[in-house]
């Protein structure tokens, strides 16, 4: 995809990933569309990106959601791409879990995307991509990765399904990022390695979208090492993650 000339909205763009992708994306003339919670964020965004649009909205409340996409709907707006980075992130062991904050993540990681994979796509022109964020936690239990990996877990499954279900007028896209130096991420307490930056992720992202394929998945030294121990037996792949703790 040449994105010059783009229309593209960018869910979850006041910070870490999604914040990159729209300096990234303004820099190569695409027309953006921003949205997060945070307005004042969007705003002085926005400014760095050629006057970008801004739509806030909060996925933990459904209704925002709704009136950005009838908004949207109403002024005739065809677009190229929706991408949604958006998610909350509080790992940790189970016994430790803090029940009102895993009930904000599933609100916002599960049926946040699940709202945005109902009520968007038909604002995306024919072979328009919608571009959801899985992770690799969500390839297989990880200690202290709870609930979040559990969270992603089921947006990587989503993401399946809708590839199936969409196409071929859609052309969806999962990104499964392995760790990003993001304020998120700062709360770890435990080594990350092949942590990449924000910019390095979104230079993944989109070089991703513009090739054939249903994941994007980086940096590829961890990725297919993760991946390789989610195929393996559970008597192998659980005795190599014990030894994680």
């Amino acid at each position: 995809m040449d994105y010059k000339g783009r229309r593209i909205w960018i869910i979850g763009a006041s910070a870490g990933i999604g914040e990159a992708l729209a300096r990234m994306l303004a820099g190569h003339g695409a027309h953006l569309i921003l949205s997060a919670r945070n307005e004042e964020a969007l705003a002085a965004l926005a400014k760095d990106c050629n006057g970008s649009q801004i739509l806030p909205l909060d996925l933990a409340r459904p209704k925002t959601l709704a009136e950005a996409v009838k908004a949207l709907s109403l002024k005739g707006t065809s677009l190229d791409a929706i991408i949604c980075t958006a998610a909350l992130y509080d790992p940790g062991r189970v016994v430790d879990i803090d029940p009102v904050n895993a009930e904000a993540m599933v609100r916002v990681n599960i049926l946040g995307t699940i709202d945005v994979a109902r009520r968007c796509p038909s604002l995306l022109r024919d072979g328009g991509q919608l571009v959801l964020f899985g992770s690799v936690a969500g390839y297989i239990g990880l200690p202290k990765g709870q609930p979040y990996s559990a969270t992603k877990a089921a947006v990587n499954n989503l993401a399946e399904t809708l590839a199936v279900e969409l196409a071929p007028r859609v052309d969806v896209r999962l990104v499964c990022p392995g760790f990003v130096e993001t304020r998120l991420t700062e709360r770890n307490d435990f080594p990350m390695p092949a942590i990449v930056t924000p910019d390095e992720a979104a230079k993944a992202v989109l070089r991703g979208m513009q090739k054939r394929g249903f994941e994007i998945h980086f940096p590829r030294r961890f990725t297919f090492v993760m991946k390789l121990v989610r195929v393996l037996p559970y008597v192998l792949s659980l005795r190599l993650i014990r030894r994680l703790r």
